[in-house]
């Protein structure tokens, strides 16, 4: 068992995965990877009355022989053989005889240890759980609306599994959980609406739920039996996904403290993250076998994928409209000479791409105030802020006077701020307001854990024994910035940055930067070119040997043609790169582009280096563009190999590639099923050198995207991205007809 002493300073980093004790409803044992015996729970010889004291180094097939004797001979040694193979999902559970009881046996696999626990194979209800399932999922979808689905989902646990009370907990963005739908026995006090700090279900809790769907606790007034190995294994049993696991004591006397006598929870997970729990509470004793924990993980995997549903409908419509606003905007930006006036002065403006009440636009020295806003000496006051302390191109909060307490005298105009860089240099920023969201919350008791301190004079943390109703009001938060609003505002970013570009670039301060920019690059690109025609050129050189050998026929000749072409193509891009690096200070050279054939011959490249088996790519439309051939076969080829690269995860990657033409441009939309891009990302998607948080291992340099932004500029075309973190992103490139 850990020694680990929970404190005020550790409590969220308590190692509840290796408490070293199991609940001792069922027995435990564990064998390494010759089926030899290396830990198991002490309570053993309750459950096998002829099992020996000492169990330790002794082969599986000793436990196999006090089995029944109508059990299969070697059963465990075969049920762990096949699940070492196939996984043990299509075993669990298997029941046994012991002592003329019957068991479940659930294996797991930990740290290259097999858990075997044993369970009882009958619940204290006599329910048919699984009969139940059908007709109460039935029931629970009845209604669509997301509320009716909560209290439907409650009331049909509660029926299903017969505990006394039956919560819907859905956890906040700082952790900490509410009650919002609850079925409960009439002479329950109710929990509706009731709140329970983070503390409660620390995150290391909350991680344990992501992993374990289900989670029973049969009996708190239990002694939990400890777990025996010998001195050889100098580290603790993982528990992580073990049935059995026993409980924190600090979350036991939790229950205990609140009359509780057994509990169960279903998890709900929203996206692969922990949206809420389906907390279920029972008075007496209640120990749910296995099955039935399964067929109840069931309800909570459906009420997770309608969830799911509903608020990515939810969400769609909030995008929709945002980007409806945002398309008008952009028309507005294009056909306007004006940039503060495109993005003020009409009926649609700025303060319709978010949920705030307020918005102020500081652009080319003027200040813009649109809706309720702070005066202009306290927005003036709010750069100065922002100029010294913030240094992210987008930065949000909803408690702005946390931050700058100066900001306390407006909170009801704006506890919440969204705040869009234009330039740092100029000072110019866009900035978005949201009022004073004051709501009470009520605590089920006084959400602060209460301490006890110890002889060594060290603060101990103690369950809270109150539970009475303790009412706290929020003052100077604002409703939280929603995803939509983030990603419509780095949207928005990108169109401000285009129309500057196009009218009145060369009079800001681009020259200077492009100048050193320039240099930058030109000393990159020679460094890059004489590092690549080396290698390349052996490479040509060995194919052109190659292909004189008199054994080859008309198929591997066609290959090696291919590798001295591609060799070709790469001295030329090396080439074209360094030409490039001064082509910001000279003309680029229009031609009539055939997109089709480019295309075509960018995606057989990418099916020979990719597994074409596993590859999807659609070609729609492909209109003719108007531009620099080698430009846009490295626009192309950027685009399309990131989509590929970053897809190259999901069971199938699909690549969609079509164009579009409307009135003023060649529009090529370039989508996927890959990673997706997380929002703190976006703003930053195109800058050099800047690489995806959730790429892992995949290969890159951070440089690709940055080059094709500044290729599409410079033939006064536009780039921009739209993403769903794990569901893939769609790249937008639009060229002038």
């Amino acid at each position: 068992m850990t020694t680990f002493q929970v404190d005020l300073t550790n409590c969220d980093r308590e190692p509840i995965h290796i408490p070293g004790q199991i609940q001792s409803h069922g027995f435990l044992i564990v064998i390494d990877k010759t089926n030899t015996i290396r830990f198991h729970s002490d309570n053993v010889s309750g459950f096998i009355p002829r099992i020996k004291n000492n169990i330790l180094g002794k082969p599986l097939s000793y436990i196999e022989s006090l089995f029944e004797n109508t059990q299969q001979v070697n059963v465990l040694t075969q049920l762990v053989a096949l699940g070492k193979i196939n996984g043990y999902e299509q075993i669990n559970p298997y029941q046994v005889s012991i002592a003329g009881k019957k068991f479940h046996l659930i294996i797991s696999n930990s740290a290259g240890f097999e858990l075997l626990e044993f369970e009882p194979a009958r619940s204290t209800a006599d329910t048919d759980v699984q009969k139940l399932i059908g007709r109460s999922v039935a029931e629970m979808l009845a209604d669509k609306n997301l509320q009716n689905l909560l209290n439907n989902t409650a009331i049909q646990v509660k029926n299903i599994i017969q505990y006394d009370r039956v919560m819907i907990y859905k956890f906040a963005e700082d952790g900490h959980g509410e009650v919002i739908s609850e079925a409960r026995n009439e002479e329950l006090e109710s929990w509706l609406g009731l709140h329970y700090p983070a503390s409660d279900i620390p995150k290391q809790a909350r991680d344990l739920y992501k992993l374990n769907l289900t989670r029973l606790i049969a009996d708190v007034n239990t002694t939990p039996s400890k777990i025996s190995t010998d001195a050889e294994q100098a580290e603790p049993l993982d528990m992580t996904y073990s049935q059995l696991r026993a409980v924190s004591p600090i979350h036991i006397q939790y229950l205990k403290n609140m009359g509780v006598a057994s509990s169960f929870s279903i998890s709900l997970i929203y996206k692969k993250e922990l949206w809420g729990l389906v907390a279920c509470h029972s008075y007496t004793p209640k120990y749910i076998d296995y099955r039935s924990r399964e067929s109840a993980k069931l309800i909570g995997q459906i009420l997770s994928s309608a969830l799911e549903f509903r608020q990515d409908e939810e969400n769609q419509q909030i995008h929709e409209s945002f980007k409806n606003s945002l398309d008008q905007l952009a028309k507005s930006l294009q056909n306007n000479d004006s940039i503060d006036e495109a993005l003020t002065q009409h009926g649609l403006n700025i303060l319709q791409l978010t949920h705030a009440t307020g918005a102020v636009l500081i652009y080319e020295k003027k200040l813009s105030r649109l809706g309720i806003t702070p005066d202009e000496p306290q927005i003036k006051s709010l750069i100065g802020w922002i100029e010294e302390n913030v240094h992210e191109p987008l930065y949000h909060t909803t408690n702005l006077s946390s931050v700058l307490p100066e900001a306390e005298s407006y909170t009801a105009i704006g506890s919440g701020i969204l705040v869009a860089e234009l330039s740092k240099e100029l000072g110019e920023y866009l900035i978005w307001f949201k009022p004073e969201h004051s709501q009470t919350i009520k605590w089920a008791g006084n959400p602060d854990k209460p301490v006890n301190v110890n002889e060594h004079g060290l603060a101990k943390i103690s369950p809270r024994h109150s539970f009475d109703v303790w009412s706290q009001t929020v003052q100077g938060t604002s409703e939280a910035w929603k995803t939509e609003e983030i990603s419509s505002v780095t949207r928005l970013k990108e169109e401000i940055n285009y129309a500057i570009n196009l009218k009145a670039g060369a009079l800001r301060l681009l020259n200077e930067k492009l100048r050193s920019a320039y240099e930058e690059l030109d000393t990159f690109s020679y460094t890059i070119s004489h590092d690549l025609k080396s290698p390349i050129s052996t490479i040509k050189s060995y194919a052109q040997l190659v292909s004189r050998a008199p054994d080859f026929g008309d198929k591997e000749r066609g290959m090696i043609g291919k590798i001295i072409e591609r060799a070709n193509d790469m001295n030329f891009m090396i080439n074209g790169v360094l030409e490039y690096s001064r082509m910001g200070r000279s003309d680029i050279n229009l031609q009539q582009v055939n997109a089709g054939t480019l295309i075509n011959n960018i995606v057989k490249d990418l099916e020979l280096i990719y597994d074409a088996k596993n590859l999807n790519i659609i070609i729609g439309n492909t209109p003719d563009l108007l531009g620099d051939p080698l430009m846009l076969m490295q626009v192309f080829a950027n685009v399309i190999g990131n989509a590929v690269k970053y897809s190259q995860k999901s069971a199938k990657s699909v690549v969609r590639i079509d164009g579009k033409i409307d009135e003023a441009m060649v529009c090529y939309s370039i989508s996927d099923n890959g990673l997706g891009i997380p929002d703190h990302d976006l703003p930053k998607i195109f800058d050099l050198f800047n690489r995806l948080s959730n790429v892992g291992d995949i290969e890159g340099s951070g440089v690709g995207l940055a080059i094709v932004k500044r290729i599409v500029e410079k033939h006064k075309g536009k780039i921009w991205v739209e993403s769903e973190l794990g569901k893939g992103s769609t790249f937008h490139i639009a060229f002038k007809r």
